[in-house]
C-alpha cells in the first residue's frame, strides 16, 4: 500500500467510494459528502502524495491549471496500484467502486476514468478539468461519469471540461453533466443529482 489513507467499512451492498480530495485536503476532507451520497458505503479514502508548498496534491503542476501531464500519467498509475492493493487487502473484490473528486481530486479521478478504465469505471467529479490532453483510445463503454462544474469558476474553466467530456463521449463513456452558477464549490444541487445519478 502506497499511499497513507483511511479505509471505513461499509455494506457489502453499498458501493465503495474512493474518495480523492482537493489541493491541500486529507483523507478526511469528502467524508460527510460520501455520508450523503451513500450513507452506508465503504470509504476508501488515501492522500494526496505531492507536497506544493506544504499542501498535499495528486500531482504537480507547472502553474495554475497548468498540469505537469507526465506527472499526471505517473501519478494516476501509482493510484490505480493503491486501489488494485486495497481491493485485494480490504476483501473488496467484486464490489462496486466509484471514485468521487473534487478540484485537483476530481482531476486524478477524471485521469484515472480515462488512462485506467480496468481500475475505475465510475467517477462523481465535481470542479474538475481536461486531466491529460491526448489520452489513449481506450473503449469506455462500460464507464459511468458524472460531472458537475460552476459558471463561474475561474479555477475549473468551463472550456477545459468541455473538451474531457468530449473525450469521454469520443470513447463511448455514459456521461452525465450537471452546472450550476456558482465557482469552484460543491452546490446542494450538485449533490443532489450526483446522489440520483449513483442510485440510478
Amino acid at each position: 500500500m502506497t499511499l497513507e489513507h483511511k479505509f471505513i467499512e461499509g455494506s457489502p451492498d453499498a458501493p465503495v467510494l474512493l474518495l480523492l480530495h482537493g489541493t491541500g485536503g486529507g483523507p478526511d476532507d469528502l467524508v460527510g459528502l460520501a455520508r450523503e451520497l451513500s450513507p452506508s458505503a465503504a470509504l476508501l479514502a488515501p492522500a494526496g502524495p505531492v507536497s506544493e508548498h506544504g499542501a498535499a496534491r495528486w500531482f504537480r503542476r507547472l502553474a495554475e491549471g497548468v498540469f505537469d501531464y507526465d506527472d499526471v500519467r505517473a501519478r494516476t498509475d501509482q493510484l490505480a496500484s493503491f486501489v488494485l492493493d486495497a481491493r485485494q487487502e480490504y476483501g473488496l473484490d467484486g464490489r462496486r467502486l466509484v471514485a468521487v473528486g473534487f478540484s485537483n481530486g476530481a482531476n486524478i479521478g477524471g485521469a484515472l476514468t480515462l488512462l485506467r478504465p480496468d481500475v475505475v469505471r465510475e467517477a462523481a467529479l465535481f470542479a474538475s478539468m481536461l486531466p491529460v490532453p491526448d489520452p489513449p483510445g481506450h473503449d469506455l463503454s462500460a464507464t459511468r461519469v458524472f460531472l458537475s462544474n460552476g459558471e463561474r469558476d475561474p479555477m475549473a474553466p468551463l472550456p477545459s471540461n468541455e473538451q474531457f467530456i468530449q473525450l469521454l463521449r469520443e470513447r463511448s463513456a455514459s456521461v452525465t453533466v450537471h452546472r450550476h452558477h456558482g465557482g469552484h464549490q460543491i452546490t446542494l444541487d450538485a449533490l443532489q443529482a450526483a446522489k440520483d445519478w449513483l442510485a440510478a
